[in-house]
C-alpha cells in the first residue's frame, strides 16, 4: 500500500480544526488553548521589540559587504536584499515561535495527553482507560513530564550544530540565512515528533519506537510538522496551533498507525 505523503500530512493538521470543535471535545481544549495564547502573546511582544533592530543591523551588514565588492556584485547584493531579508525575518519568527512552542508543550503536556485521548474516543473508540476527571488525569503528570524530558534531550543534542551555524551567521549573514531555513525543517520534524507522542504515548509506545515509526513515514510526518510550524507564525491562528496539532496527530494515529504498528526493536 502506498504511504501517505507530504500533502497528506499537511491535511491532517488542517483536519484538527474541525476535531477540536466537536461536541464532547471542546471542553478539553480550553486549558491547552489558554496556555498557548499566553505564551504566544509573550512571543509576539518580544518579537516586535527585537526584530526591527535585527533587520536594521542585517541591512547595514549587507550594505557594508556590497561596498567592498565590484559593481556587478553590489547590484546583485542590493537586489537579493529585497528577497533575503523578508525570508530571514520569516525564518527568525519560526525559530522564536518554535522555542515558545516547546515551552508551551512542556507546561500543557498532561492536558494534551487527555485531549488526545478524547479525540481518539471520538474517532472510533479508544482502548485507553478513561481518566474521567482532572484529579485522575493529574496522576499521570509525572509520566507526561518524563516523556517531555526525553524529547527535550533529543532536541538539545541536535541543536548544537545549529548554534554553531547561527554564530557564524552573525559574521557572514548568508550562513545565518541558510541555518534558519534548515532550522525551519528541523522544527517541522521536531513538532511531528512532539505531537505524535501524545496519542502514541497514551498507548505506552516508547519514544525510540515513536521515532522509528515517523522515520518510516518521513515525508508524511514532515508535511504535518511543516503545517504546524507555519500555523505558529500566523497571528491568531497560532493560538490554536497546539490543540489543533494534538487533534490532527491523533487522527493520523487512528487512521494509519494504531492498528498497524510494526514490531520495532531498538537496541
Amino acid at each position: 500500500m502506498k504511504k501517505p505523503g507530504f500533502i497528506a500530512g499537511m491535511k491532517y493538521f488542517l483536519r484538527g480544526f474541525s476535531l477540536i470543535n466537536t461536541t464532547g471535545v471542546r471542553r478539553f481544549v480550553a486549558i491547552p488553548l489558554a496556555i498557548n495564547m499566553i505564551l504566544f502573546i509573550g512571543a509576539l511582544w518580544l518579537g516586535i521589540d527585537y526584530i526591527s533592530d535585527w533587520v536594521e543591523q542585517l541591512q547595514i551588514s549587507m550594505s557594508a559587504d556590497s561596498e567592498e565588492g565590484i559593481q556587478w556584485l553590489n547590484k546583485l547584493i542590493a537586489f537579493l536584499s529585497w528577497i533575503l531579508i523578508p525570508l530571514f525575518v520569516l525564518a527568525f519568527l519560526a525559530v522564536m515561535f518554535y522555542s515558545f512552542t516547546l515551552l508551551a508543550n512542556l507546561i500543557a503536556a498532561p492536558f494534551n495527553s487527555l485531549l488526545a485521548e478524547k479525540i481518539e474516543d471520538h474517532l472510533g473508540g479508544s482502548s485507553i482507560p478513561s481518566t474521567g476527571n482532572l484529579f485522575d488525569m493529574l496522576k499521570d503528570v509525572g509520566g507526561s513530564f518524563v516523556s517531555e524530558g526525553r524529547k527535550l534531550l533529543y532536541f538539545l543534542v541536535r541543536t548544537i550544530p545549529f548554534i554553531l551555524l547561527f554564530f557564524l551567521g552573525f559574521i557572514f549573514p548568508p550562513i545565518g540565512f541558510i541555518a534558519t531555513l534548515l532550522w525551519f525543517f528541523f522544527s517541522a520534524w521536531m513538532l511531528a515528533i512532539e505531537y505524535s507522542d501524545y496519542p502514541m504515548g497514551n498507548h505506552a509506545m516508547r519514544f525510540p519506537d515513536q521515532r522509528q515509526t515517523l522515520k518510516a513515514n518521513r515525508m508524511f510526518a514532515l508535511g504535518f510538522g511543516t503545517a504546524t510550524v507555519a500555523a505558529t507564525m500566523i497571528p491568531v491562528v497560532n493560538f490554536f496551533a497546539m490543540p489543533v496539532a494534538v487533534a490532527g496527530s491523533t487522527a493520523m494515529w487512528v487512521d494509519h498507525w494504531k492498528d498497524n504498528i510494526p514490531q520495532i526493536t531498538v537496541k
